[in-house]
């Protein structure tokens, strides 16, 4: 196996325009996927360069590095619109895997239940990717393109995740529902931010999981419900306009679509507390 584990990103970045490799960072998808099969190379594995770790605050907002574990979000000093993101980072599988798994590459595989999709797009994220030649920025809403389909070229690096500063206002929680508490796929999730002016509803953001063939953002319904007071909220299933529920082994689309409801109820509920 070609196996090349760099130091340094521009080390990482060389590798990836010169021989188009498997990225490995925490592994909790990547070997699952296999399926008992071997890994094969080439493989760059990113987990030494410590430049992809870290969370902090920038003049443009927040800053989470690509290789930050979920566990390095949960224990972050973070605003309470990031509660949700914090939620779902104790969500995903169990402890060992949280303090493997990162950030980037719950994004890279591109799951429509990825539990850490939702909460990032009410915090309007953009992922950073960065190539030899250049680094740019994309909207998350734009970097997933469907189920295991990302817009990252094949020279580039998800190398951050950035919050904007007007995006960091109010209060968030994130809602999951499984078979059982935790261990487990969703059967739907939803993240919910809210900014109240008293008991009325000032801006809101609201994004549904494992409902569609990518998380989604309900616009309309978020832009309905700006000036009404909380106690008056009713959410029915014709305000989840653009999902995409489809029946599996986890349940039946007619039951994502009743328990989304519900779960924005929920969410909403609780961002308001």
């Amino acid at each position: 196996m070609d196996y090349f584990r760099p130091r340094q990103l521009d080390e990482a970045l060389r590798d990836l325009a010169q021989r188009n490799p498997r990225v490995l960072s925490g592994g909790t998808d990547v070997f699952p996927s296999l399926q008992n099969q071997p890994l094969t190379g080439p493989v760059l594995d990113v987990t030494a360069i410590s430049a992809l770790r870290g969370i902090s605050q920038t003049e443009r907002g927040w800053r989470l590095g690509a290789g930050s574990t979920w566990t390095d979000v949960a224990q972050a000093s973070l605003p309470p619109a990031f509660a949700a993101l914090q939620q779902a980072a104790l969500e995903v599988g169990a402890v060992q895997v949280q303090n493997r798994g990162t950030i980037a590459g719950n994004l890279c595989n591109a799951s429509p239940a990825a539990d850490g999709v939702p909460p990032l797009l009410v915090l309007d994220a953009e992922v950073e990717l960065s190539s030899v030649t250049a680094t740019r920025l994309l909207p998350l809403d734009q970097f997933i393109l469907g189920n295991r389909k990302t817009a990252r070229r094949s020279d580039e690096l998800l190398t951050a995740i950035h919050i904007p500063a007007r995006s960091i206002s109010g209060k968030s929680q994130f809602q999951k529902l499984g078979t059982r508490h935790s261990l487990v796929i969703s059967i739907a999730m939803v993240a919910a931010r809210l900014e109240m002016r008293g008991a009325v509803i000032a801006d809101c953001a609201i994004a549904v999981g494992a409902c569609s063939p990518v998380a989604r953002r309900l616009r309309r319904l978020e832009q309905a419900l700006v000036g009404q007071h909380l106690s008056d909220v009713s959410i029915g299933s014709e305000a989840l306009d653009g999902l995409a529920p489809i029946d599996d082994v986890r349940a039946t689309a007619a039951y994502r679509t009743s328990a989304v409801a519900e779960l924005v109820a929920r969410a909403l509920a609780g961002a308001a507390t």
